[in-house]
């Protein structure tokens, strides 16, 4: 497990080593250069280390780093603060004799998390720790489709994200922001549970079949809890722009309530209104027919 946490430590640093430029980091570039961003040894003498040792970090070895260690590579590196706090979080882990107990059991969504889903008039659903969709409301299925229709295991906002056959999905402006917000979630989860069955099956898959997952997981970008905008193609009512936030649950480290909200009295808000009638109106007519 420890060598699970250092290697994923070295892929993190080097992610983040090769995005700065010599010039990001006040330093001359000098002549013909083999990689895009730092060189180790450029990384090692701005965080005060040896190159040898900052090697052995990058290669996933056994060192332990200090906390002192971790602050100078945070700041040669330029972190914002929760990549800060990731790079402590898998330097910790790794340099622990044993693993940490984590939880594994099934994640469970409170009745009273599920009535507040029921009451709100705005999209809303519940993600796990590696962003399984755990439940939602009538008006996040009339904006996102029934998920009812999809099998239980394939209910995950990653796997959604990459598949194929979403077409209307892909041709979203901002699907790959929003590509990268879910991505750098699950890296989130699995620094704290690099061998969890879940996240090694929903990784493993889409590094099997999609390049583009690839591309990004390898960027190594982290979010603890996110918002931002997001532009849903809705052909009944015209696109959608949307805010959506995340809310941990109460008492609960894992699942957390992302809701989506517009800007009152919006033409955006009025088409969300309509689309909630039509939806309300389609279900009607579907209870009649089932009656």
């Amino acid at each position: 497990m420890t060598n699970l946490y250092a290697r994923e430590l070295g892929d993190f640093l080097r992610a983040r080593r090769n995005r700065l430029s010599p010039y990001d980091v006040g330093l001359e570039p000098g002549g013909r250069r083999k990689v895009t961003g730092l060189r180790r040894e450029e990384l090692a003498l701005l965080a005060g280390l040896s190159t040898d040792y900052y090697q052995r970090m990058e290669q996933g070895r056994e060192v332990r780093p200090s906390d002192d260690v971790l602050d100078a590579l945070a700041g040669a590196l330029g972190l914002a603060d929760e990549e800060r706090r990731h790079l402590f979080t898998l330097a910790r882990a790794a340099r622990r004799p044993a693993p940490a107990r984590v939880d594994r059991g099934p994640e469970r969504v409170p009745d009273s998390t599920r009535r507040l889903l029921r009451v709100m008039d705005t999209p809303a659903v519940v993600l796990g720790r590696h962003l399984d969709l755990l439940d939602w409301n009538p008006m996040a299925q009339a904006l996102l489709g029934d998920p009812g229709d999809c099998p239980r295991d394939r209910l995950n906002m990653l796997l959604l994200m990459f598949d194929d056959t979403l077409t209307g999905e892909r041709s979203c402006p901002d699907w790959e922001r929003q590509a990268l917000d879910y991505i750098g979630m699950m890296r989130a989860a699995v620094a704290t549970d690099p061998t969890h069955p879940r996240a090694t099956a929903i990784v493993g898959e889409l590094s099997i079949r999609s390049a583009e997952f690839r591309r990004l997981w390898a960027r190594h970008d982290v979010r603890e809890s996110v918002s931002g905008a997001k532009t849903f193609r809705v052909p009944e009512v015209g696109d959608i722009v949307l805010d959506w936030d995340t809310y941990p649950l109460p008492g609960s480290p894992g699942p957390v309530m992302l809701v989506y909200t517009a800007e009152p009295g919006s033409a955006d808000a009025d088409r969300l209104r309509l689309l909630a009638s039509l939806h309300a109106t389609r279900s009607a007519r579907t209870g009649e027919r089932s009656g």
